[in-house]
């Protein structure tokens, strides 16, 4: 239970909110989509903000993963889910944070690394074709699901299954929008 609430805690810093907030003044849940992930981040406060923004929501996700690695082999996969949560619904922030997917780029990493690569790729095409981050993130989520499930162990399977279950039900207004081609 100890390492459930400490990978809750650490996928709850809202990184996007404090790096915005250093670099521009600008509170990032006031502009844009109004979420506190990258991509809104670069939006409000620039590419170098949205990059540590990046670096570091996908690092909250591998931290906790990463060690607990060998307690058990279900310990990982609950705390992978455990810092998306975090991220998704922060307690700092009443419950309203991002959309999971760097976060859940860093638990990828940390279970499945194959995937976790595959799926980057797959955002970084799509993103540089359509200009659309959602779109690259939700085809990036399908691939990591695709290249686990060739490469990884049912476990890490399991948590990044529950982690894409995350991540599109967070992006339910993108895929709406993207559906009546209202998304950009």
């Amino acid at each position: 239970m100890i390492w459930l609430l400490f990978a809750y805690l650490c996928g709850s810093i809202p990184f996007g909110l404090l790096i915005a907030r250093a670099t521009s003044g600008k509170d990032v849940r006031t502009v844009g989509s109004g979420n506190i992930g990258a991509t809104n981040v670069a939006r409000a406060a620039g590419k170098s903000a949205a990059a540590a923004t990046l670096a570091l929501d996908a690092l909250k996700g591998f931290v906790p993963v990463a060690l607990a690695r060998g307690d058990s082999a279900w310990l990982p996969t609950a705390c992978a889910v455990g810092a998306v949560l975090g991220h998704c619904f922060p307690v700092w922030l009443k419950f309203r944070g991002g959309k999971g997917v760097a976060t859940g780029f860093g638990v990828s990493l940390a279970l499945a690394p194959w995937a976790a690569l595959a799926g980057a790729a797959t955002w970084g095409v799509l993103y540089k074709m359509y200009k659309i981050s959602s779109v690259g993130s939700l085809a990036a989520v399908a691939v990591s699901l695709v290249v686990a499930a060739a490469t990884a162990d049912r476990f890490a399977i399991a948590g990044l299954a529950g982690v894409s279950v995350l991540i599109v039900v967070r992006h339910s207004a993108n895929i709406r929008r993207l559906l009546h081609k209202q998304e950009s």
